[in-house]
């Protein structure tokens, strides 16, 4: 005891103070932790997130793309996310590694800058008036980011806006979901076995190698599943080895065995995903007539959704909050945008995972859904029309002469239509107490056991309108991604609709593998002060933060020279 009072009393005292510092600087470096005292547990990552970064085999590279003077709202963006990363490599180690990267900088080994190869991913900038000290300045900010793995790059969108318009919530809400969204790439990109989704044919849906579907298959299903095609009529099952069944579109009618097939592949745990036109309602027609006639396609599709809890009806969806078209109002060949209330944009207000902080979808003559009772069936709306809506019924003549006048406003009284679904529970069969003999040998003949309802809990998605999943072709046979208008397509009027997310929303929710819902459920609550409070109490707060720190150095300097004279005196 005496010799430790020696030594920090004595004139060694520097030595093993420096050595007490170091070894509290370097157990700080090795072990960080933090308590996190948010309601939402803001800071806080997901066992599930803990879980996939301590298993990464190989390194894991994000570049992201938010490097340079924004203005706040996505410089704060961009320090959530370094931060986020941080937390991410004090799990994974050195197995995950990331960087900040201008979109202006020379990609290394290139002649090109980053921003020309994310456009060409169909990474496209948000384009924003800054005010900086020099004045105005126009500015393309990406807030994206790029995983690596082995050979392979999964895109991420950070921010998802609503409207071309920047708001403070929207960016509140992408800093919610960037846990899951880089989690969600990271898990996607290491997995060893890509789950395997079929692609139904043979009642008319547009087939792979088509345009209208390239963004859908070569951006979607090919990167991130194992993609396989499947004609209903060819096949006399669908494989059990199929996590998600989509179909696209179908034109044709489907027959009871048909419909037996799909029917028996729910009930044995596989899931739907559905994107049917329930109209015949086509572009094509509309440019080359100025009109279309809208009629039911007769899919036979009704009692099996019926039976499932959804109907999808024979009639037409009309908004206020729509897309835009050319029209030759004038007739003199100048082309004007006009809203084109047959073409809505798409809404979502539920908190659920698939439709969480969703931008605007784009639908184009898209039926309205009627939710059925099916007993044991949990259903949830994931998309519907805005509160300025209505429905008309068919068959409907659609001209583009109505364009000439404006929308009667009165008319669009109707909210929140349903046009997407979620259906989930123990579903019954079409054919439980009607199935036929030949039916019956059919199926035993391939093996399937017929089930009168589903075992366990299984779910499927439900959308009404094909062209949600469709892309455009521009000039060249170019195809533009799913959501995109081609006629603003490269024009000031361009705005990306967040159809592709929806698709992949959809798809993640179904096959649900890699348990990052929580990160997903997430909410950052923002908390704004009371402006009145802060008007009548500003003095007092400055006064405080000014003259309490004054005070408190002084009080300290007081005390200091009180015990130096008492010691000097002695």
């Amino acid at each position: 005891m005496r010799l430790f009072k020696k030594i920090f009393t004595g004139r060694f005292w520097l030595l093993p103070t420096l050595i007490i510092l170091g070894a509290l600087n370097w157990a700080a470096y090795t072990w960080h932790t933090r308590i996190d005292f948010t309601n939402e547990k803001r800071f806080t990552l997901s066992a599930a997130t803990k879980k996939l970064l301590k298993n990464i085999d190989e390194t894991v590279t994000v570049d992201v793309f938010l490097k340079g003077n924004f203005p706040s709202g996505f410089k704060k963006l961009a320090t959530t996310t370094d931060d986020l990363l941080r937390e991410f490599k004090e799990i994974a180690g050195n197995k995950l590694q990331y960087h900040f990267i201008s979109p202006d900088e020379i990609m290394e080994g290139e002649e090109v800058k980053y921003a020309d190869t994310l456009s060409s991913m169909g990474l496209y900038p948000i384009n924003l008036t800054s005010q900086l000290k020099e004045g105005q300045q126009q500015q393309f900010v990406y807030p994206v980011a790029l995983v690596h793995y082995k050979d392979r790059v999964l895109p991420v969108k950070l921010y998802q806006g609503k409207t071309p318009l920047i708001n403070f919530q929207e960016l509140n809400s992408a800093e919610a979901l960037l846990e899951y969204k880089m989690a969600d790439a990271i898990s996607k990109i290491t997995q060893k076995e890509k789950p395997v989704v079929g692609y139904a044919t043979g009642n008319g849906e547009p087939m792979p190698g088509e345009y209208k579907i390239y963004d859908l298959v070569e951006n979607v299903l090919r990167p991130d599943y194992r993609f396989f095609t499947l004609n209903l009529q060819d096949q006399p099952v669908i494989p059990e080895a199929f996590q998600v069944l989509i179909m696209v579109k179908p034109s044709l009618a489907f027959t009871a065995e048909e419909k037996l097939k799909l029917d028996q592949y729910v009930m044995h745990g596989g899931k739907l995903l559905l994107f049917i036109d329930r109209l015949n309602a086509e572009m094509d027609s509309l440019q080359q007539k100025n009109e279309v006639l809208a009629y039911d396609r007769e899919l036979q599709l009704n009692d099996l959704l019926f039976k499932y809890g959804a109907r999808i009806n024979t009639d037409l969806v009309m908004d206020l909050q729509c897309d835009y078209l050319p029209f030759d109002v004038n007739g003199n060949g100048q082309f004007e945008f006009l809203p084109w209330n047959y073409f809505p944009v798409l809404e979502s207000s539920s908190d659920h995972p698939v439709n969480k902080n969703l931008g605007f979808v784009s639908g184009r003559f898209v039926n309205s859904i009627d939710l059925v009772e099916a007993e044991g069936i949990r259903k949830t709306v994931l998309l519907h029309s805005s509160p300025n809506s209505r429905s008309i019924q068919s068959p409907a003549l659609i001209s583009g002469k109505e364009n000439v006048n404006a929308a009667q406003d009165e008319k669009f009284n109707k909210a929140n239509i349903p046009v997407a679904v979620l259906l989930e529970g123990k579903f019954q069969s079409l054919f439980a107490n009607r199935l036929s003999q030949d039916m019956q040998d059919s199926l035993e003949k391939n093996g399937v056991m017929f089930l009168p309802q589903t075992v366990q809990d299984n779910k499927m998605i439900v959308v009404s309108d094909g062209d949600i999943v469709l892309n455009a072709v521009v000039k060249g046979n170019q195809p533009v991604p799913m959501g995109i208008n081609p006629f603003t397509y490269g024009s000031q009027r361009e705005f990306p609709f967040a159809n592709r997310e929806f698709l992949q929303n959809c798809l993640d929710y179904l096959i649900n593998e890699n348990g990052l819902s929580e990160a997903k459920a997430k909410d950052y609550v923002v908390r704004l002060l009371d402006t009145k409070k802060v008007s009548n109490e500003k003095a007092t707060w400055q006064i405080i933060n000014i003259a309490a720190p004054i005070l408190i150095v002084l009080l300290f300097a007081l005390v200091f020279q009180l015990i130096r004279r008492g010691r000097y005196r002695k």
